[in-house]
């Protein structure tokens, strides 16, 4: 499997609710580096599993209406807990979709697999990953 990787950051605030998250229940910033890593069992004609710059840029996209936003404010999540966990899954979603709406170069809709990242700090990360196929299946149940 070939996979390339781009990554960016987001700087944000949230608030959980719930006794799990002790002093975080309160208003809190956070910095991400955000990793993305796209999948592919053969490479595209050009030698490419993505176009690179046109992932980025998909990326860009996906974070910019979370940056330096409260997220408690983002209708997105309205009355959810933003953890780190939920947040891989929304960049997931709409890297999928870009990657759907061939945004990542000619090739982008036959991805087999990706993977979003968060790193919250220097010792702790959570991630998503799916395979395409299986995502589309899932939300044509959830449909």
């Amino acid at each position: 499997m070939y996979a390339v990787e781009v990554r960016d950051h987001i700087m944000i605030a949230h608030s959980f609710k719930g006794d799990l998250f002790g002093p975080a229940q309160a208003l809190h910033g956070a910095t991400f580096v955000v990793d993305v890593a796209f999948y592919r069992r053969e490479l595209t004609v050009e030698g490419v599993v993505v176009d690179i710059a046109r992932a980025h840029d998909a990326l860009k996209a996906v974070l910019g209406p979370l940056n330096y936003k409260n997220l408690d404010e983002v209708p997105d999540f309205a009355g959810r807990n933003t953890t780190t966990e939920v947040l891989c899954r929304h960049i997931f979603d709409k890297m999928a979709q870009a990657a759907r709406a061939g945004e990542l170069g000619a090739g982008s809709e036959a991805l087999a697999r990706i993977r979003v990242t968060l790193h919250e700090s220097h010792v702790a990360r959570a991630w998503y990953e799916a395979d395409l196929a299986a995502d589309d299946a899932s939300l044509q149940l959830l449909s």
